[in-house]
């Protein structure tokens, strides 16, 4: 099987990164419909979920026009997959990370699709929901939707070791989200759809989305918790049922 259909507009791209000072490529599937950034997962790149058949998952929603989807590189392995860093080196290199979404993937997809306004989807499985999570509650003004699958939202204390600096607070949903006090972003992230998906099978961690789904509730954010049943285990065959289900009957793009 091919990973993708060879008639699927398919467009290969990239730029020297300002933030994060290295070469960063992007892919682009579809032609036209919702903007869609989908993240890798742990030390994953661009191409990932092309490769895992996600992208073919959702073939048919891209042909129709639903959505168009874009796919980056993860930057885990100068940050919380390897461990010969500083804690702090991986915290900067995190918040360098998301500056590098917000300042140059976002501008570059909202030229794209030819709206400078647009809001744009985003979601990944595992290490890439926590990074959709937590560029959807930074920058609500920049994110309408999240599929946030089998992911975690909180690096304490796994990942932190003790430390704890501005780059972490920042970029660890479990600690700003309930913080958040701007007013137009509380009402953007009230007006956007926030989905928590997570098996109960092997290898995930429902407790995880459980807990980040009672602290969204805590702060009186909307949002929907589905746990799906303990054959659901923490692997590409599920996330490709979970993604179509979602953006072809649950979100409506």
């Amino acid at each position: 099987m091919d990973f993708v259909d060879s008639h699927l507009p398919r467009e290969l791209f990239g730029w020297d990164s300002p933030a994060l000072g290295m070469q960063m490529p992007i892919a682009r599937y579809g032609s036209w419909g919702h903007p869609l950034l989908l993240l890798p997962t742990a030390s994953g790149d661009f191409l990932e979920a092309e490769r895992m058949f996600l992208i073919k998952s959702i073939e048919p929603l891209i042909f129709a026009g639903k959505v168009t989807v874009f796919t980056v590189d993860s930057i885990n392995r100068n940050a919380w997959m390897n461990d010969t860093l500083p804690v702090w080196v991986q915290a900067k290199n995190q918040a360098l990370y998301s500056a590098y979404l917000e300042n140059e993937v976002v501008p570059h997809i909202r030229r794209v699709v030819q709206n400078d306004q647009a809001r744009i989807g985003i979601t990944g499985a595992s290490f890439g929901a926590f990074y959709a999570a937590n560029a959807f509650f930074r920058r609500p003004d920049y994110f309408d939707t999240l599929i946030a699958m089998s992911g975690f939202y909180d690096l304490q204390p796994g990942y932190t070791h003790g430390y704890w600096d501005e780059n972490l607070y920042y970029n660890n949903p479990m600690s700003f989200v309930p913080n958040i006090q701007d007013l137009r972003m509380r009402d953007l992230i009230q007006h956007s759809q926030i989905h928590i998906l997570s098996g109960r099978g092997a290898w995930e961690k429902p407790e995880y989305s459980e807990r980040f789904s009672a602290k969204l509730a805590e702060c009186g954010i909307h949002h929907n918790l589905d746990l799906w049943g303990h054959d659901v285990s923490h692997d590409w065959p599920w996330w490709r049922q979970m993604l179509p289900l979602y953006l072809g009957e649950k979100v409506g793009f």
